[in-house]
């Protein structure tokens, strides 16, 4: 087979499929491959779409044209496109009854290594993400990072639950991989593109989408796009999401397709919450309540996790090995505060304390300087998640 000329082919009935994918691949299934789709005679090709199908006269030879010069422009781009009947094509996201007849992509490694053969894992969440499920999430993606089996993880590169898991993926010396809601050409949000870059640039990682290029993110893309994170993973494990999230519609697709979804409860009365409680409540999910044993569910074998030191702890170690100072002990008091009171704020931390206010703010802003914090615009304390 010409895989050249099935690349083209593939990229063609991305283009004329695009939103109903089903098309294509019952199409490529039932003939073997994209190019056999071009070979049919015109008439042929009209009675196998129907008489009344509204993609009648678009498989032709100017879509051919326009797929070739669009693949050459991103391959000058740094972009690349792999047909679903290649034998680099993920596996996984073959056995899904929607599956593209194709996949962009944009990396500094090859197909091959991509999308590899091994355990994927898709971790996803909700963009407003609580400190407690950005906390959980490095901590899910921290344990597969130390399972014999290395995964790849999954994600959508959206604000929250997303771009936290994929940057400790990067952090734990895991590939992940980034499935974005527009076109190869585009990154979603412009925000993340410091991060984008970082994912391409990557050994093993990418940025992937179905969408041809030039398709801008909408609501109904955000859905389509859940579907490519699903497929691709073996396991789905959501984080933290209201009733009605896009991590949920990724774990309902997760199920649909066979696969181990898990979710992380929490408060009863926290709407960032309720999907995950409503999925473990259905047992669509099963409850995610330890990092103990967590590996070996995802498939990533039986392990010791290595336990981190006490953070409180972290923070006496670094300020006692520097010069004495009468700071010294409320710096780790009030370390020690918001340890045991995730997104505490200034004012409960001076009442807590016994300190004045102005002498809680700059103590507070001395644990952020030196990376043990985070203080947000309403002045909320909360562990830096690399800690």
């Amino acid at each position: 087979m010409d895989m050249t000329r099935e690349r083209v082919c593939a990229a063609a009935l991305v283009k004329i499929f695009g939103y109903e994918p089903m098309y294509a691949s019952g199409l490529t299934g039932r003939l073997g491959s994209a190019s056999a789709v071009f070979d049919l005679p015109p008439g042929e090709i009209d009675r196998m779409l129907g008489p009344h199908s509204k993609f009648r006269g678009m498989i032709c030879a100017a879509a051919l044209d326009d797929a070739a010069e669009e693949l050459e422009r991103l391959q000058t781009a740094g972009c690349r496109f792999i047909a679903s009947t290649e034998e680099a094509f993920p596996a996984i996201l073959k056995d899904c009854p929607d599956c593209p007849a194709g996949l962009y992509y944009r990396s500094d490694s090859g197909p091959e290594e991509i999308f590899r053969e091994g355990p994927a894992i898709a971790v996803v969440g909700t963009r407003d993400v609580s400190a407690y499920g950005r906390e959980w999430t490095r901590k899910i993606v921290d344990a597969c990072a130390q399972a014999p089996v290395k995964p790849v993880i999954v994600s959508g590169l959206a604000f929250g639950v997303d771009i936290t898991a994929h940057l400790a993926a990067l952090d734990g010396g895991l590939r992940t991989i980034a499935v974005l809601p527009c076109g190869i050409d585009e990154v979603y949000p412009a925000s993340h593109r410091k991060a984008a870059e970082k994912i391409a640039s990557s050994p093993g990682s990418a940025l992937v989408t179905d969408y041809p290029p030039r398709t801008s993110p909408a609501p109904f893309t955000f859905i389509r796009r859940n579907r490519i994170i699903a497929g691709l993973a073996g396991s789905t494990v959501l984080v933290e999401s209201k009733a009605s999230g896009g991590g949920l519609i990724t774990c309902r697709l997760a199920d649909s397709y066979g696969r181990d979804v898990f979710a992380l409860p929490g408060r009863v009365d926290d709407p960032r919450s309720a999907g995950c409680n409503a999925l473990i409540r259905n047992r669509t999910a099963e409850a995610v309540t330890g990092l103990a044993g967590l590996g070996e569910q995802l498939g990533l074998g039986r392990y010791d996790l290595r336990r981190k030191k006490d953070f409180v702890q972290v923070v006496d170690d670094f300020y006692g090995s520097r010069p004495e100072s009468d700071e010294n002990g409320p710096l780790v008091r009030l370390a020690g505060l918001i340890a045991g009171q995730r997104g505490i704020d200034l004012e409960e931390l001076c009442y807590r304390s016994g300190y004045p206010y102005n002498e809680t703010a700059r103590l507070a802003t001395r644990l952020e300087a030196d990376g043990f914090i985070c203080i947000d615009l309403t002045g909320r304390c909360t562990i830096n998640p690399r800690n």
